[in-house]
């Protein structure tokens, strides 16, 4: 598949909250009951999505087909998890491709995007956090030097998940 990298704009932002929605629920809706994957994809909404792509401390970059069609985004923001972080880290808040692309190299596009622009912010730490049960994600930031830092309750309408933070030196 022939795929472009570009820009997300403030006028994007229902395209952001459609793509999130979609991929989302592809890769981890079976594991929530349908009232607290409701409730979380109700808190995902173009006008949260609005919000960020106003706040230059936020970053997006799509991945879109030969037809213009958006087939995964990236997001980097400031650090949002509770424990301390070191100076000069952001954040990849989100990484999501729809399920039919995933693995032709579009989520490896996005991570080289997304560790690009944090280098070329001056960030020197890059963090994120993965579903512990999300095997091949985690493999997938190991090999691009992620290390384990924390485990973090990751919250789908009123279900816990485990999440492990990660982190790599930049």
């Amino acid at each position: 598949m022939t795929m472009i990298l570009t820009d997300a704009a403030l006028a994007d932002a229902h395209e952001i909250a459609d793509l999130f929605g979609v991929s989302f629920t592809e890769t981890f809706g079976h594991l929530y009951a349908p009232s607290d994957l409701a409730l979380f994809l109700a808190g995902k909404t173009a006008a949260d999505f609005a919000h960020e792509l106003a706040d230059p401390s936020f970053h997006f970059q799509f991945a879109r087909d030969s037809t213009g069609a958006a087939v995964g985004f990236v997001k980097l923001g400031p650090p949002d998890f509770p424990i301390a972080s070191p100076p000069d880290t952001i954040e990849l808040r989100q990484i999501y491709v729809l399920e039919r692309t995933t693995g032709q190299g579009i989520g490896a596009s996005l991570m080289d995007w997304a560790t690009d622009r944090a280098r070329g912010v001056g960030a020197r730490h890059l963090q994120l956090s993965v579903y512990i049960d999300n095997h091949r994600a985690r493999r997938f930031y190991e090999k691009r030097g992620y290390v384990r830092i924390a485990s973090y309750r990751f919250m789908v309408g009123n279900h816990a998940d485990e999440d492990i933070i990660m982190r790599v030196a930049l």
